[in-house]
């Protein structure tokens, strides 16, 4: 069954000649090659004698371009390449590639048994039919210039027969058969020296025994195939575990191996695109949030040192350039607390890491897959949005509940500035299915992630129902009047917070905890006011690197001099910026100023409000000159 869509030449008309500095269609044979550029020889002396000299605009107009053609005698090339590309696999990342190749003009034809899968309504060509089945893959074969996957678990046997047949696969039917099995991915990973957690084979419960006696626990039990999106991996955290695990998976007849638990701090990932001429290029590092094994956020680029984003690009370039063919590649990578990278897996094909690529860098994902198995140039893949964020939208429940959650979800995205949106239309929803994704690009990394933090918000509005960027907090209760004027600030720039009560000296355990941890929960700024001895400002400071400002509040003794100069009298290597007594209100603007340094959009909306209070103060100025000092006064009562 065929569910053609648009019109596709035949291998015939499309394939070049040994020629051609393009690709080869399946039929042909021919290897791709580098167009040569010579010099031309003299002329000879039966030549005819050349044309009078012109103008550049004049040979321009008289004298027509060279058609480009893919080989000699083969057909014009029009736009950017005639070839047609074969993808095994009709999924989401199918789709995403056709939409890419549709901005280029070229032609994909997809194989896929479902027929209303996501990739049928945006491709060339839909051929209803098993990429698991040789027969079916020879045939879909004949209409294609170069093959590809979108999922791995293909028939590898038969792209490796059609490879000895002629047939162009990117990447090479030897790479595929290395991921498919992920022990035999190890087993190539770890000869090629690439740093990887421990593993073992096992096929009996002795031998899972052993190796948690060599391991440890918890246990890392995978199956070698058919293992993605949390599918196919369990954790045994005991011995007494380990048959029930093992059964989970379908037994040791299904294929297992284990992995040493890996005490990660990150989870990074690496898309690494390759040439048919084997160079790379590699795009920024990404971290992935995942939740029980499923990806849910890809935050871009990555938090980490630039030591480390070199690291981890080398790590992965590396693993890349020890497969065969051309395409993109993900690079799954763990980050661990001796700031060691570790290669947890890799997917030879466009990946979920990857996805915001399309809104975030110059060429997306899809767009470079398509350069590279074409022998096209690739493209540049740094970010051209300075920071970027990706939320799959995972079902969250079965049948039209979970439609209803989604489009629910996805009407909140249509308010948040900077949002993309792109659901896969697939036809059935389950629990933890991925049916779309929204990539948020912006200015800075905190600004994509607040909009995140507002989107999972039903009452996106209130800042307080995001995670705080700014702590406010105070000795007792009694300082509550003062410091509410911080809180306004904040809330009049649409910043979030969080407010309580951490007093130095009567829940010292609670400082202590609540100023260790103040990072690690989100938090930028720390607004603390205090009076008396005012201790807690300084204490705060001294157990954390945020920046801390105290707010010294007026008491009845000394009228709160004594809080003031306990502040600005702490010692060196301990700072505590301050403002005016009792002036909370200065705080919360310069908590403002603070988080705008690195807030292109914060720092707008901190200009245009300094701009206000100079607009009127000249307008001020005018009124008293025009009016006079009396009749202004006289307005003034």
């Amino acid at each position: 069954m065929h569910a053609r869509l648009l019109s596709v030449p035949s291998p015939a008309s499309t394939a070049p000649s040994s020629s051609s500095p393009y690709l080869p269609s399946a039929s042909g044979g021919a290897r791709p090659r580098r167009a040569s550029w010579k010099p031309r020889g003299p002329a000879s002396a039966s030549a005819p004698p050349p044309p009078p000299l012109l103008s550049l605009r004049a040979r321009a107009s008289m004298q027509p371009a060279a058609l480009p053609h893919d080989g000699q005698g083969g057909p014009p090339v029009h736009g950017v390449c005639n070839t047609v590309v074969g993808v095994l696999g009709g999924g989401q990342l199918g789709k995403m590639l056709c939409q890419a190749a549709s901005q280029m003009g070229i032609r994909i034809v997809i194989l896929d048994p479902l027929p209303g899968c996501p990739a049928s309504s945006v491709c060339d060509e839909h051929v209803v039919g098993s990429f698991t089945d040789g027969d079916t893959v020879r045939e879909f074969a004949k209409k294609c210039g170069v093959l590809t996957v979108e999922i791995e678990h293909v028939d590898a046997a038969t792209l490796e027969r059609l490879e000895k047949q002629g047939v162009d696969c990117e990447p090479k039917a030897s790479t595929i058969m290395i991921i498919q099995d992920k022990y035999r991915q190890k087993r190539h990973f770890s000869k090629c020296g690439i740093p990887l957690p421990d593993f073992m084979e096992v096929d009996t419960l002795h031998s899972i025994e052993e190796a948690g006696e060599k391991f440890g626990y918890p246990l890392m039990v995978k199956s070698k195939r058919l293992a993605y999106d949390g599918r196919g991996n369990a954790v045994a955290k005991t011995k007494e575990e380990l048959s029930s695990v093992v059964a989970s998976l379908g037994g040791f007849e299904h294929g297992l191996y284990v992995e040493r638990w890996t005490p990660f701090v990150k989870e990074l990932s690496v898309i690494v695109a390759r040439s048919r001429d084997s160079s790379t290029v590699c795009y920024p590092v990404v971290e992935t949030i995942h939740k029980e094994n499923i990806c849910h956020v890809v935050e871009a680029p990555a938090e980490v040192s630039d030591k480390i984003k070199k690291l981890a690009t080398s790590v992965a370039e590396k693993a890349i350039k020890s497969l065969e063919g051309a395409g993109v590649f993900a690079v799954e990578l763990f980050l661990t607390e001796e700031d060691q990278i570790l290669v947890n897996e890799v997917a030879p094909r466009p990946h979920n890491s990857g996805h915001h690529t399309i809104e975030s860098c110059y060429t997306s994902q899809y767009e470079q897959h398509l350069r590279a198995i074409l022998g096209l140039p690739l493209g540049d893949p740094s970010m051209k949005a300075p920071a970027a964020i990706m939320y799959n939208i995972l079902g969250e429940d079965e049948g039209e509940t979970g439609f209803y959650l989604a489009h629910q979800l996805i009407r909140r995205a249509l308010n948040i500035p900077g949002a993309s949106i792109h659901w896969y239309a697939k036809p059935e929803m389950r629990k933890q299915r991925k049916m779309g994704h929204i990539t948020i690009v912006g200015s800075s990394k905190t600004s994509v992630k607040s909009r995140l933090d507002n989107l999972l918000q039903s009452n996106s509005s209130d800042p307080k129902q995001v995670s705080p960027r700014v702590a406010i907090i105070m000795g007792s209760q009694s300082d509550l009047p003062v410091m509410k004027d911080a809180e306004r600030v904040l809330k009049e720039f649409n910043i979030s917070y969080e407010q309580t009560i951490v007093s130095a000296h009567r829940t010292p355990e609670r400082m202590y905890d609540y100023a260790k941890s103040a990072k690690d929960r989100g938090f930028e700024v720390i607004i603390a006011g205090a009076g008396g001895a005012a201790h807690l400002p300084g204490m705060v400071a001294s157990l954390t690197s945020l920046p801390v400002i105290g707010v010294p509040i007026k008491t009845s003794t000394l009228s709160g001099f004594d809080s003031l100069l306990s502040i600005v009298q702490m010692p060196k290597g301990i700072p505590v910026a301050t403002v005016a007594i009792g002036n909370a209100e200065n705080a919360g603007l310069l908590a403002v100023r603070i988080l705008a340094a690195r807030d292109p959009e914060l720092w707008d909306r901190v200009t245009k409000y300094q701009n206000d209070l100079r607009d009127m103060v000249l307008e001020t100025a005018e009124r008293l000159e025009d009016l006079g000092s009396q009749e202004f006064l006289k307005g003034m009562a």
